[in-house]
């Protein structure tokens, strides 16, 4: 697919825009001043594959503890401020971007005090639009919460600009799917600052990350983002994983192992939901990519799931291990999931 050509926006030595590959970040969850539990966390995101991360600066404690958490992670940090712009003008020296929100920060003599500050430290800037908290001056004169977003996001722009700083990235988000699509193809054919896609308050596990696949996905499909987030309620590693599962869906970047398996039938004739969950289990830290396949029965595998680098596929008792839809060997079904994680072990070894 073509993507929407953007301007390059680098964030801590991380490339945004441009001609990079769409990023994938994360926030954390922790309590920022809780230094030990923000790091542990962040490095778990890390070893997932997440980019770049964010932390909320609620308070001037928050602050204190971003030298010392930046000293100890290997990825850009970014700051999250909303109400007090003094919690911007204090943690730009110890990050590498902020997200500001125009409609929780007030005047825009706050915002010019942000920029003259972050342009003297080389921070970058998003620009965060949120449904949820959009500046009322905006919201009383234009009903339309994609209207008011794009007029929002427009006035913002324009006085960054006249303060001379262009290291803006953008993100118009909703917790609504539709609206949020609209909202980024109409600025995408306006503007050329890079993209922050993301679905706020997306929710809980599969219904969350379903939401968010939808808006980001279709997004991305038609060359729409630089870098996103699947905010999902829970585990921000997750958000990376499904993060990682929309890029490869949509062949735009390939990170990690792919696992995929038939739904089941009346052909089935072993447990193969507890058989895919102790593969995935083995699988989670993989970093290379990888496509394996585990099917039910003779049907599905191997012939349908030739695409897989790997799998294995079942018929009555027997398992038949194959490599790009050839069998290469027949095992007992007590041996299949070690027979399994063997060939990946393998295949990843000699790749």
């Amino acid at each position: 697919m073509i993507r929407h050509k953007t301007r390059k926006v680098v964030v801590g030595g991380v490339g945004i825009g441009g001609n990079n590959p769409v990023r994938v970040q994360s926030m954390c969850n922790t309590k920022t001043e809780d230094v030990e539990a923000t790091i542990k966390q962040i490095k778990q995101l890390e070893e997932a594959g997440c980019e770049l991360v964010r932390v909320a600066v609620p308070n001037f404690r928050a602050v204190e503890a971003l030298p010392e958490i930046r000293k100890n992670i290997s990825i850009p940090l970014i700051a999250d401020i909303h109400y007090d712009y003094r919690l911007a003008l204090a943690s730009i020296p110890y990050v590498d971007k902020l997200r500001i929100n125009p409609g929780t920060l007030g005047s825009k003599d706050k915002i010019r005090a942000i920029v003259e500050r972050a342009k003297q430290y080389k921070v970058a800037i998003r620009v965060g639009i949120n449904t949820g908290s959009l500046e009322r001056r905006v919201k009383a004169r234009l009903k339309n919460n994609v209207d008011t977003m794009l007029a929002s996001v427009a006035e913002n722009i324009r006085l960054l600009e006249r303060l001379g700083f262009e290291d803006i990235i953008v993100a118009l988000k909703s917790s609504d799917v539709v609206e949020t699509i609209e909202a980024y193809r109409r600025f995408s054919k306006q503007y050329d600052y890079p993209l922050h896609l993301g679905l706020t308050e997306a929710g809980l596990g599969l219904s969350g990350a379903i939401r968010s696949a939808i808006a980001i996905g279709v997004l991305l499909s038609e060359g729409i983002g630089d870098t996103i987030r699947v905010s999902l309620t829970g585990n921000p590693v997750e958000e990376v994983r499904a993060a990682y599962d929309i890029l490869s869906a949509l062949k735009l970047r390939e990170y990690g192992a792919v696992l995929v398996s038939c739904p089941t039938c009346s052909r089935c004739s072993v447990d193969l939901l507890r058989i895919v969950k102790e593969v995935k289990q083995h699988i989670s830290s993989i970093k290379k990519p990888i496509k394996i396949a585990i099917m039910g029965c003779e049907v599905n595998g191997p012939g349908e799931a030739k695409e897989a680098d790997v799998g294995l596929a079942f018929s009555h008792s027997k398992g038949f291990l194959f490599k790009h839809g050839k069998i290469i060997q027949r095992v007992e079904q007590s041996e299949a999931i070690p027979a399994l994680i063997r060939l990946i072990d393998n295949t990843l070894n000699s790749s």
